[in-house]
């Protein structure tokens, strides 16, 4: 610390050493603030004293070094104070920590295969219901394509069965002559009206 202040070793020497006691305390008498100025120092000008800039410089990075190495001093003291403090109550309790903390470690570990396997069923269960789920629509689906399909095979028979019918009735070359004496036996008057219900309001005579 004696050489960061630079040069003045020995006047910090002086200033630890210890002083004898005074035993006579010298003490000016001083002036009221309505006394008058000294009729010597009438007219002066006080002039600050002159500064040697080379010096100021020096003095002011001796100065910014000098707090940085009290700065770091105060900080390694400090924290070697907390790390015997901390070693001091925690040093006993660090070997049960360590424990402790492997143990809770451990329990995690062990909860979360847990949890693990847990959720791994339920997702397997998910799945089989899905694949199930999907298997009986399918099943649904191609029961409904069998259905429908049966129900157009059928259709189609009936309309078959009615064309075979109705073909009884069509005019052909061999009952040709006996359907045109039919319609003149049986005429039939198609000349009428009806309402909205369907029924036969107006029919005309035949001539």
């Amino acid at each position: 610390m004696f050489q960061v202040i630079g040069g003045r070793t020995v006047q910090a020497a002086r200033l630890l050493t210890p002083r004898s006691a005074v035993l006579v305390e010298a003490v000016r008498g001083r002036k009221s603030r309505t006394d008058p100025v000294a009729k010597s120092k009438e007219g002066r000008i006080k002039v600050p004293p002159p500064v040697d800039p080379v010096e100021m410089v020096v003095l002011k990075e001796r100065y910014s070094e000098y707090q940085l190495i009290m700065r770091a001093l105060r900080l390694e003291f400090k924290e070697e104070v907390l790390r015997k403090k901390y070693e001091e109550e925690t040093g006993s309790l660090a070997a049960e920590r360590a424990r402790q903390e492997e143990e809770e470690h451990l329990a995690l570990m062990a909860w979360n295969d847990q949890e693990n396997q847990r959720l791994l069923q339920i997702r397997i269960q998910r799945l089989q219901k899905e694949k199930e789920e999907a298997d009986r629509k399918y099943i649904e689906a191609a029961i409904k394509r069998e259905q429908e399909q049966q129900e157009f095979i059928k259709e189609k028979e009936m309309e078959i069965l009615q064309l075979q019918e109705d073909a009884k009735n069509f005019i052909t070359l061999e009952n040709l002559d006996q359907r045109i004496e039919e319609a003149l036996d049986n005429p039939k008057n198609y000349n009428f009206a009806i309402d909205k219900k369907g029924r036969v309001v107006k029919k005309t005579v035949l001539q």
